[in-house]
């Protein structure tokens, strides 16, 4: 009892200090979007209005941004799963230690490489006259949705592939014995008993695949073209009309929010 008492004092300051800072800022920007901006002087005016939130819901523009960038945070959450799976699976389950360990640090080597080279990278990958348009024979990809996709899955993908890996770690060596003894063949196995049992895993990567694609807006801008997707969108507000921001980015809080609650009952949580 005294050991637990001591370890919630030692906790208290961090955590009391984590609740003012995080909740503390999530609060402050719900306020301030109940503001409004005075159109002669350009200076917030610290008055209760509903006006930002009636142009969300009037305005289509939001909605169709909103619609966007939920659509191409599911899609990069997609691929990454769907990579991820295959990856993670030899990396534990086939490839022996040595190689297990240098796949690991693989893995993680590209989180250490700078967001912006990273994205620069891919922009000359994707450029005209690039390596890209040599291997296709001249035909080269568009600035736009395809190739911010794509970055994007790649920039997000070892978030996925070591929440997976971690939960095939967990995975009970004898369970594939077991399903064969039964008389499962491969694809039976992965099907009926692996996927079931690792989508926790997968779950809980795709919380830091859909939150991070969904906050982006710099690799959007670099590789993005024309796109649109709501972090660029708050992101010219807050230089233009600050409250407006604030109460756009409510959207991708809300989504996270939702999103959160739907991969809480699979057990996603347990696994992050």
């Amino acid at each position: 009892m005294r050991r637990r008492l001591r370890l919630l004092l030692l906790l208290a300051p961090p955590m009391l200090a984590f609740v003012v800072v995080y909740v503390g800022s999530i609060v402050a920007m719900l306020v301030s979007a109940f503001w409004t901006v005075d159109s002669f002087t350009e200076n917030v005016v610290h008055q209760f209005s509903t006006a930002n939130l009636h142009s969300l819901v009037s305005e289509s523009i939001y909605r169709t941004v909103a619609i966007r960038t939920i659509v191409i945070a599911l899609a990069v959450t997609v691929i990454d799963a769907v990579i991820a799976f295959p990856m993670a699976f030899y990396m534990s389950v086939v490839a022996r230690p040595g190689v297990r360990r240098f796949l690991v640090v693989a893995v993680l080597t590209p989180l250490w490489a700078s967001y912006l080279v990273k994205a620069y990278a891919w922009r000359t990958l994707f450029a005209p006259g690039g390596p890209l348009s040599w291997l296709s024979g001249g035909h080269t990809l568009e600035y736009g949705r395809t190739t911010l996709v794509v970055t994007l899955a790649y920039m997000w993908l070892p978030y996925m592939v070591l929440p997976v890996y971690a939960g095939f770690e967990r995975l009970p060596r004898s369970l594939f014995e077991a399903s064969a003894d039964l008389g499962a063949g491969t694809w039976r196995t992965v099907r009926a008993v692996i996927v079931p049992l690792v989508f926790p895993a997968i779950a809980a990567g795709s919380i830091f695949t859909f939150s991070l694609t969904l906050g982006d807006y710099i690799a959007v801008g670099i590789v993005g073209g024309k796109t649109q997707l709501i972090a660029n969108v708050i992101s010219d507000q807050v230089v233009l009309n600050q409250p407006l921001a604030a109460a756009i980015a409510i959207i991708p809080l809300l989504a996270i929010v939702l999103y959160l609650i739907a991969m809480r009952r699979t057990g996603a949580l347990e696994n992050v």
